[in-house]
């Protein structure tokens, strides 16, 4: 499975199957984050890995009470070091920087887990100071973004995605492009559409003459 395949292929799964992950899959999973950017090269996030059963339970309560989170058979919760990015930027590490590394970080490790078949779902709705809590999450750190994981037992829906003309723009804001795949050189997309158009009339004249 290539990247773009990979990135086409993931869906958020909350319903998993009760089997455990494999650890070969998770440490690539922990070790894909590992390797994301991050500012200034701090690398200032911590992993926190959730499979007791109790301990799932209260991470579960502490997601606005999503207990479908718990029975995930991997939690994954990103931490932001605060102190760490703050030291190096300042204010700016705490509203943007730290943000931005857990996110990096979070969506390698949903891309990994998607090219090894396993199902997972970015959770972002929890109370931190009970996450906190459940985890033993000390003051100088920040719980971000929470990933379960596991073997899905449901095949979600697709979900309805704008289209890119609707939000790539040239040079500057709100310059759209009304034919974005000529621009981008997808050639390949005219002539899905011309095939599709010659069916079309080929189908109707067809049509015509057996009338």
């Amino acid at each position: 499975m290539d990247t773009l395949e990979c990135i086409q292929k993931r869906r958020s799964v909350r319903r998993f199957l009760d089997i455990p992950v494999e650890m070969e899959k998770l440490g690539n999973i922990l070790d894909a984050g590992r390797l994301a950017p991050s500012a200034g090269n701090l690398q200032n996030w911590g992993f926190i890995i959730v499979r007791d059963p109790a301990n799932k339970q209260a991470v579960a309560e502490a997601c606005a009470r999503q207990m479908w989170v718990a029975a995930a058979p991997i939690i994954i919760v990103v931490c932001g070091q605060s102190v760490k990015g703050k030291k190096f930027y300042g204010e700016r590490a705490e509203k943007l920087y730290n943000i931005q590394n857990c996110a990096a970080a979070a969506q390698n490790m949903i891309l990994a887990a998607t090219t090894q078949d396993l199902g997972s779902c970015w959770i972002g709705a929890f109370d931190e100071e009970l996450l906190s809590k459940a985890c033993g999450i000390p003051a100088e750190a920040r719980p971000m973004v929470m990933i379960a994981i596991g073997y899905a037992a449901e095949k979600p829906k697709t979900p309805s995605k704008h289209l890119l003309e609707k939000m790539a723009f040239l040079e500057k804001y709100g310059n759209r492009v009304a034919d974005i795949n000529a621009v981008l050189g997808y050639t390949s997309h005219h002539v899905r559409k011309g095939i599709t158009k010659v069916k079309e009339i080929a189908e109707k004249a067809h049509i015509k003459l057996k009338q």
